[in-house]
């Protein structure tokens, strides 16, 4: 009997890799991990809201991993129009990300306002890329939003883009709620969701007075978490 497991390659599809020495110290230890397929998340400072910035950012974690595959993002601004669309399509960037304005790291450029960004979400659909969302709406103590509903509260805003853009490719990253899960399940195939590995274990009782836990967005209810393990 063999005493050993040998696993193939894993996809990390929303990894933070950063900048300077941060980026110097993290991207070679990501193949150390068992990982060669990476989707390298935008929120720099500034952030990668351009395709030559896209492109020089991908070429410096290429020099630092050369044999790590790295699937580029940009960061949905003002300067990401339909015209940078079909440039950064053009390029091989395959994906952007949104970030609503002031919900986590670097995220002070974010959306305020998604109907804005229509033209441009109507030539990602044109090119074939990929809606990546950060899908919590800002704490908002008028709205009744805090960081245990806001991302239920953000539900409406990606039924809305589907219906408006149906057959733009949709991923709502690391869902934490039951309710989440079964919005992206009554939405077809042009929407999915990532869920990330810790959300799969721990609920607000391991976060609440646990600094170490903590980690936007938040683990939430046992309910929730039954309803990420069962997909």
């Amino acid at each position: 009997m063999s005493d050993s497991l040998s696993l193939p390659w894993a996809s990390d599809f929303h990894c933070h890799l950063r900048q300077g020495d941060m980026m110097d110290t993290v991207v070679p230890m990501v193949e150390q991990g068992g990982v060669r397929t990476v989707l390298a998340m935008p929120n720099l400072t500034p952030p990668l809201t351009t395709t030559q910035m896209a492109v020089d950012y991908g070429t410096a974690l290429q020099k630092l991993a050369p044999n790590v595959h790295f699937i580029l993002t940009l960061y949905l601004s003002p300067d990401l129009t339909p015209e940078e669309v079909a440039k950064a399509a053009a390029a091989g960037i395959t994906a952007v990300k949104v970030y609503p304005s002031g919900v986590t790291t670097n995220s002070d450029w974010g959306v305020l306002d998604f109907k804005v960004y229509y033209p441009t979400f109507q030539a990602m659909q044109d090119h074939n890329m990929v809606l990546c969302l950060h899908g919590e709406c800002p704490s908002d103590a008028k709205k009744g939003i805090c960081i245990l509903n806001a991302e239920e509260r953000f539900l409406a805003t990606l039924r809305e883009l589907h219906q408006e853009f149906p057959q733009l490719r949709i991923v709502l990253e690391h869902a934490t709620t039951k309710a989440a899960v079964d919005c992206v399940k009554s939405l077809g195939d042009t929407v999915a969701c990532t869920i990330t590995a810790h959300h799969l274990f721990i609920t607000i009782d391991d976060w609440a007075g646990q600094p170490h836990h903590f980690c936007k967005p938040v683990a939430k209810y046992p309910s929730d978490r039954d309803a990420l393990q069962d997909v």
